[in-house]
């Protein structure tokens, strides 16, 4: 139980004692039924996440937010050569949640008029988009946030080396937007935006290349680092002071635990191993924050209230475009790096993004109201079993839809 939840219990013990001319019955029945309250979300929280743990990952821990106060649970050990734990309040990286703050951002720029939605990337970065059929004449900023320009990851082309040597070999190697671009770059596309199509319905291919490009798009617009707007426009003004830019830092800070990814092999065997220290996967504007489910719950909530964009910009954040290969979830829309799927019971679904990095797999979801959200991180990444990998991933959906519904 919580410091709120416990709160609540004595106040309504406290309530019953001085209802003086009451029965003593009916006082005792209004408080059991107060303190079962209070414990019901905390005892489901924690069945969710040993769900979670059951599913083969080394560790969990999760949060629902709200203004009443926060519901904590964990599972599992912080290090599996020890018995300590996961860290109540774990740092971890948050992988492609980032991007819901880099298109929170961009929005921002486009609210104080200093960028359109509408621009095309050659207006702000003449020239970065040639080669091999990729025009940067024809994606818009939209088409970047909504993931319909086409663009090719620049991860694919390291796809097929997940191997534990690879790992160790390139795990303190750092890449530049510039450079993570021209890897892009270096194939065609998978398409290219149609013109008489600006909101980019007819296709959606989530490509990481669309963030770096957001990124270097917020450096040209404003004349500053990326990491220097999210700091001074998201990260300072809600006090989320566990969430930084690590820069070149391979390394995530004290508290945390040790992500472990299960490798592929080609014969067939693999390698676990902890995978603590990892800089070239996702380092930029498209998945390089670290944070705390307490943080990134704050920032989900403060978003769907209203506390950082406009009405018009949080509302063209929330239009959004249908997706077909969104596993395990079923139902999913995406918006400008936000994206939204159904949820039996709930009116309006949920809102989520989601994040994946070496060792880390983070689910969230934040009701359209900003009145509630859940974040969680469970420190094992499986890429050696889809099977196992989907049952996880199904089991973190499952926690959001019981703790939002």
């Amino acid at each position: 139980m919580t410091s709120i939840s416990r709160r609540a219990g004595l106040a309504a013990t406290l309530a019953a004692a001085l209802a003086g001319a009451a029965s003593a019955a009916a006082p005792a029945s209004a408080t059991t039924r107060a303190l079962a309250a209070s414990r019901a979300p905390s005892r489901r929280l924690q069945s969710d996440v040993d769900a979670i743990l059951a599913t083969g990952v080394s560790g969990v821990v999760a949060e629902v937010g709200s203004a009443g106060g926060r519901v904590r649970a964990r599972a599992g050990v912080a290090d599996l050569a020890g018995k300590d734990p996961v860290p109540w309040d774990a740092y971890y990286r948050i992988g492609s949640d980032t991007k819901t703050f880099t298109a929170t951002v961009v929005l921002q720029l486009v609210g104080e008029g200093r960028l359109k939605l509408t621009d095309t990337v050659e207006r702000w970065l003449p020239g970065a988009i040639r080669g091999h059929g990729n025009d940067g004449r024809r994606i818009t900023v939209t088409n970047l946030l909504r993931q319909t320009s086409g663009l090719g990851d620049y991860l694919a082309a390291d796809s097929g080396d997940f191997t534990p040597e690879a790992y160790r070999r390139n795990r303190f190697r750092s890449q530049t937007p510039r450079e993570q671009l021209t890897a892009a770059l270096g194939r065609a596309p998978q398409w290219l935006p149609d013109a008489d199509d600006p909101v980019g319905e007819r296709r959606w291919g989530y490509s990481n290349t669309n963030y770096v490009v957001a990124g270097m798009i917020v450096e040209a617009v404003t004349g500053r680092p990326w990491a220097q707007e999210v700091h001074e426009r998201i990260i300072e003004p809600l006090g989320l002071r566990s969430t930084f830019t690590p820069g070149t830092s391979p390394y995530v800070p004290q508290p945390t635990a040790l992500g472990y990814t299960h490798f592929p092999k080609g014969d067939g065997r693999k390698e676990t191993g902890p995978t603590e220290t990892t800089l070239g996967f996702g380092g930029g504007a498209d998945g390089c924050l670290i944070s705390t489910a307490r943080d990134h719950g704050v920032f989900l909530r403060a978003l769907f209230a209203g506390r950082l964009l406009r009405p018009a910009e949080l509302t063209a954040m929330k239009t959004t475009v249908p997706v077909r290969d969104w596993v395990p979830a079923e139902g999913v829309r995406y918006g400008l790096g936000i994206a939204w799927r159904p949820v039996a019971g709930r009116e309006g679904g949920v809102w989520f993004h989601g994040g994946t990095s070496l060792g880390c797999v983070c689910e969230s979801g934040v009701t359209a109201d900003g009145a509630m959200s859940v974040t969680s991180a469970a420190f094992t990444l499986r890429l050696d079993d889809e099977k196992a990998n989907e049952a996880q991933g199904r089991a973190m959906l499952r926690m959001v839809d019981a703790a939002l519904g």
